[in-house]
């Protein structure tokens, strides 16, 4: 019995001793190996021990980052390039704007102050303001046609005149005789819907009930400013004014009185001179009529 036991003993003993021995001789076969190439040292050192595994995986790791550096430094630089040009679109297209807002504004501007303009070169031909109560004055050279002008005040522009064909002299030997009525008359169009009454450039004359051609309105030129402008401290009469000018020496008739203005509609107007000596009668009626 003590005789197997101990050749048991012996066997175990030697088979623990040839592993062992093989065991190292592994090893040394190993890194052998490692030495001449150091690729299977690290394979070997792997397979070995566990914690030079680790440290050789975060060895390899390490190598890996520059990659992902490098890709991500292009894709910032790209990034920033793009935000570069959105800001570089953003600006050219807000000072494009800007520019077309600005001529937008020059060109209202510039259309306002022509509207303006025009507006205050022909204030004097609008009815806005013009009352039941103007100030009218018949003038006229000796030889020549009669002129009226109504105005709203004795210093404003006219607001209506007309120049007939009718000679003064003629007009003031039917005034002598007694009462007269002047009527004009336009024709009535669709056209003329929108048309003031007092803008009607023609006219055809009556004087009681007799034609006398016809009559134009006309501008405020400065022959008629400046006889206005004579007249002007005279609120009822009638007289002569001398000629001044070379060219038109001749004498100038006027008659300047107050006239009430009756609407009585869009087509008809007139105007009845208002003198008290005559018994509320008028003297003078000039009726505007679109028939």
């Amino acid at each position: 019995m003590k005789t197997i036991m101990a050749k048991s003993f012996q066997e175990l003993s030697s088979k623990k001793q040839f592993n062992w021995t093989t065991k190292v001789s592994n090893e040394e076969h190993q890194q052998e190996v490692a030495e001449e190439d150091p690729c299977l040292k690290a394979s070997s050192n792997t397979n070995n021990n566990t914690e030079d595994g680790k440290t050789d995986n975060i060895k390899l790791s390490s190598l890996k980052p520059p990659q992902l550096s490098n890709s991500k430094s292009c894709s910032l630089n790209t990034i920033h390039e793009d935000k570069t040009q959105d800001k570089k679109s953003i600006q050219e297209s807000e000072t494009s704007a800007s520019s077309s807002v600005s001529t937008r504004r020059k060109a209202v501007v510039a259309k306002l102050k022509s509207v303006l303009a025009s507006l205050g070169r022909n204030r004097g031909n609008f009815q806005q303001g013009l009352g039941t109560k103007v100030v009218g004055t018949l003038f006229g050279r000796k030889h020549g046609h009669v002129h009226f002008a109504f105005q709203k005040d004795p210093n404003s522009q006219p607001a209506f005149l007309v120049e007939l064909a009718t000679p003064i002299s003629g007009l003031v030997h039917e005034m002598s005789s007694g009462l007269v009525r002047i009527a004009l008359e336009c024709d009535k169009t669709d056209e003329k819907k929108s048309t003031r009454l007092l803008d009607e450039p023609l006219w055809r004359t009556y004087c009681n009930g007799k034609k006398c051609g016809f009559a134009s309105t006309r501008e405020c030129g400065a022959k008629e400013k400046q006889i206005l402008k004579a007249v002007e401290p005279i609120s009822m009469g009638a007289g002569v004014l001398p000629g001044n000018d070379e060219c038109d020496s001749e004498d100038v008739m006027y008659m300047r009185a107050k006239f009430e203005r009756v609407m009585g509609s869009r087509d008809s107007e007139a105007f009845y001179m208002m003198n008290p000596d005559s018994d509320g009668v008028a003297e003078l009626s000039i009726y505007l009529l679109r028939v």
